[in-house]
């Protein structure tokens, strides 16, 4: 049974991996026309510690991208330089989409093996009464 309890524990960490690196591409899309907003990114490492399971993921820290933001030429804007631009986000909506996809393909991956897991244990379970 200590299998099935590592193997819950480590699609439960890739669900909330995958969680929050979907929150914060959500934040991204939503501040796309944001000006001055900086694209945040997140990585995963490995969990390791002392009784941790092996295969365990969290998020690592939130970083900001730091490419050039877009320079945009809107002399009405009340941000406008003397010029007539000002600076846009650094956000591109397709790769955005792109991982946001990818995100959620994991996470359900995720969520099968979780389910496969219950249903191999509670299965297990069934057996081991009869």
């Amino acid at each position: 049974m200590s299998e099935f309890k590592n193997a819950l524990s480590v699609s439960a960490s890739g669900l909330g991996a995958q969680a929050q690196r979907l929150r914060h591409l959500s934040e991204n899309i939503a501040n796309a026309d944001t000006p001055g907003y900086r694209r945040k990114t997140v990585s995963f490492e490995s969990q390791v510690g002392t009784g941790d399971t092996p295969g365990r993921v969290r998020t690592g820290p939130v970083t900001l991208d730091r490419s050039e933001l877009t320079r945009i030429y809107d002399p009405g804007h009340p941000m406008a330089d003397a010029s007539g631009h000002y600076l846009g986000s650094n956000v591109n909506l397709m790769i955005e989409i792109a991982d946001a996809r990818e995100a959620q393909r994991s996470y359900e991956a995720n969520l099968k093996m979780f389910e496969q897991t219950r249903k191999m244990s509670s299965g297990l379970l069934d057996l081991l009464r009869r």
